[in-house]
């Protein structure tokens, strides 16, 4: 028999996950892959909820796959948000759970009656994630990871102590395991998603109202049996959750493109937009502050040849070589930017003088002048840098960068030929 009362809410989950795939489908990561896939999950929840009145064996097959796939769901949106995934243990924590809560399942289900199937069953929600835990804590240890033990730790408390009570037992050994899940999954989105956005919030408050609702439900039930509440208000905290996400993929793609109007995709450096920005601010800051400011135009000799020579790949890789040896040759708070195709500027900010500045940029040099291992080739540059120092160069942002332009053109003129490109196999 098909409960055909669950096709809205059939129909709502689906359209919510295609809405769901559709967003995530702009820009795909480890996270949101898994999210979808949970939420395809639910989908399959729904779905398998309309036959739960079939008769027999084939009803708890039903009712199995319904409460499994939730559960799958609930530990796969903790597991996305960890941001540990690619630990060795992080997967073995991912099958263990799955494992443990699909064997309780399973015995609620079909083996009610054998006790200490169900005791044993309870202890390994404890002992498996505590075991695999101490194993990996000498190569890894994280808050998040210990939070789960004790999570879990708890539940086995709770089952053991209550599921073989007369009558609810086993109804509330399974609102313990469902609430558990989505519990931990509103602890591991708080920990990952503090920040102030309507999608981090309105995701963690769905995920509270998720747990609770394994709460609440027998709760009511116990105080006011006459009190009838419909399936929908149970399931409202799902969809808050799936605007949540939405809202939260979103939020995380206009802050990456966000970030690429501001950066140089190659090298990920601050681009010309930004350096600009961020040079006007800096001359601010010294200006209030009588201090001095140094602008630093890095530009390679003979890049054009490389990329004749060696091709674009070998090029991409030699400005990302450079722009790391820039930024770790100066100070977290100043500045390397890459503001054309082979240049790259450099703030160096307070304190500073036109000493530090002459040393920085023949440091850079230097550097640019030691051969290169860039896959199976090996490269030889040079550069030419040019420097101005505010105030005493220039006045304002435009004065200074054309002041220090003027010098890194009259020092290239003036610097020998160097030996460009040659290759290693």
């Amino acid at each position: 028999m098909i409960d055909w009362s669950k096709l809205p809410d059939v129909g709502a989950v689906t359209l919510l996950t295609c809405a769901f795939a559709s967003v995530a489908r702009r820009r795909h990561t480890p996270a949101s892959r898994l999210w979808l896939i949970a939420w395809v999950m639910i989908a399959l929840h729904f779905v398998v909820s309309m036959f739960l009145r079939a008769p027999g064996n084939w009803g708890t097959l039903a009712l199995f796959i319904a409460i499994a796939s939730l559960i799958w769901s609930g530990v796969l949106f903790m597991w996305a948000s960890v941001p540990y995934r690619k630990q060795h243990s992080s997967p073995w924590m991912l099958a263990v759970l799955m494992l443990v809560n699909t064997l309780y399942i399973g015995l609620i289900l079909y083996a009610p009656d054998v006790a200490w199937a169900l005791n044993l069953s309870a202890l390994l929600f404890c002992l498996l994630p505590l075991l695999l835990t101490l194993l990996s804590l000498r190569r890894f240890n994280h808050p998040l990871r210990w939070i789960t033990v004790l999570l879990y730790t708890s539940l086995a408390a709770f089952l053991l102590i209550f599921q073989h009570r007369p009558g609810n037992g086993l109804t509330l050994a399974l609102n313990a395991v469902l609430f558990t899940v989505f519990f931990g999954c509103c602890i591991h989105f708080f920990y990952v998603y503090r920040r102030a956005t309507a999608g981090a919030f309105i995701t963690i408050a769905g995920f509270f109202g998720w747990a609770s609702v394994f709460i609440l439900s027998p709760l009511l039930s116990a105080i006011f049996p006459q009190m009838q509440l419909e399936s929908e208000v149970w399931n409202l905290p799902k969809y808050v959750v799936a605007v949540g996400m939405i809202l939260l993929l979103l939020e995380n793609q206009i802050e990456h493109n966000k970030y690429l109007a501001m950066h140089d995709e190659l090298t990920g450096l601050p681009n010309r937009r930004l350096f600009q920005d961020r040079l006007t601010n800096a001359l601010e800051r010294a200006r209030r502050s009588s201090a001095q400011t140094a602008l630093l135009l890095v530009d390679l000799d003979h890049f054009k040849k490389v990329n004749d020579t060696l091709g674009h790949h070998v090029g991409d890789l030699l400005l990302q070589r450079v722009g790391a040896i820039c930024t770790g040759r100066v100070r977290r708070s100043d500045t390397v930017a890459r503001t054309g195709g082979d240049e790259f500027s450099v703030i160096l900010e307070e304190p500073t003088s036109r000493a530090d500045a002459e040393h920085v940029g023949h440091s850079l040099i230097q550097l640019l002048k030691e051969p290169h291992k860039l896959d199976d080739h090996t490269v030889r540059i040079g550069a030419s840098v040019g420097i101005a120092i505010f105030p005493d160069d220039a006045a304002d942002m435009e004065s200074l960068c054309i002041a220090a332009d003027l010098r890194m053109y009259k020092n290239k003129r003036r610097s020998p030929v160097l030996g460009t490109a040659t290759m290693a196999r």
